[in-house]
């Protein structure tokens, strides 16, 4: 599925560029569907596209003990999945996997890399974001350690409406329970817990947020935590990166 490169992007990085700058990156990228459950990238492949989300979410996990995997940070319209090839490596250390369906513009490795070097405001749009990736993964570390499932489940869940941009989408006990890092068992009782207080609806692997704001009550201070960071890296303004200079 291919893109005009007139059309208006709904990515975040994408869209905070110039216009004519957007348009020549746009023109590289083809439109993709990406649906639950894809894996776009296993752990130690070799990285051979970059998708900026349009819609839906792809979701980094990490292997633990060769078997098990953890979810280690989510990636939705804000943002970019690949940012190894923006840091110079060709292997991907986790595993890209499609968490909720949707669309994202997807570009070539080998093109991404040639444009990179020749395009600053790229450049400094993706170093905003990779700072608020970074401050999600350290606060989702630190949440696991010490705070509650309930408090975590209502934390990742409102993470992931912000990306899908709907009151309901499909997540089974299975899939949960790997994002969280916890046995099913603890899903179930954590989600159950939040049912009962009227803030989701959880059936059969379907999850329907009834109470926005009262499931953001009921998460951690966290989840607020990398939304200002978030906030701040948009709304700052930082000039172009300059060409590097030759020494004489």
């Amino acid at each position: 599925m291919s893109i005009s490169s007139d059309a208006p992007a709904a990515n975040g990085v994408l869209r905070a560029l110039p216009h004519e700058n957007a348009k020549r990156l746009l023109a590289r990228c083809e439109q993709v569907s990406i649906t639950y459950g894809d894996i776009l990238c296993e752990p130690g492949e070799r990285i051979r596209h970059v998708y900026f989300p349009n819609s839906g979410v792809i979701s980094l996990l990490t292997p633990v003990d060769g078997h098990a995997n953890v979810e280690v940070g989510l990636v939705g319209r804000e943002g970019m999945a690949g940012m190894g090839v923006f840091l110079g490596i060709d292997t991907s250390p986790v595993r890209m996997l499609v968490q909720g369906t949707g669309t994202a513009m997807r570009m070539e490795a080998v093109q991404f890399r040639a444009e990179i070097k020749h395009n600053p405001l790229l450049q400094r749009e993706l170093n905003h974001y990779l700072y608020a990736f970074m401050a999600q993964v350290s606060q989702t570390a630190a949440c696991n350690r010490h705070h509650l499932l309930d408090s975590r489940l209502a934390r990742w869940l409102l993470m992931t409406h912000d990306r899908v941009q709907s009151d309901e989408f499909l997540l089974t006990q299975e899939f949960l329970a790997q994002m969280l890092g916890v046995r099913r068992v603890g899903v179930t009782r954590a989600a159950w817990q939040l049912q009962k207080k009227g803030l989701i609806r959880y059936r059969r692997g379907h999850i329907v947020v009834l109470d926005r704001l009262g499931l953001e009550n009921a998460s951690c201070r966290c989840y607020q935590t990398v939304n200002d960071i978030r906030d701040r890296m948009l709304n700052a303004t930082v000039a172009p990166a300059e060409p590097a200079r030759e020494l004489p």
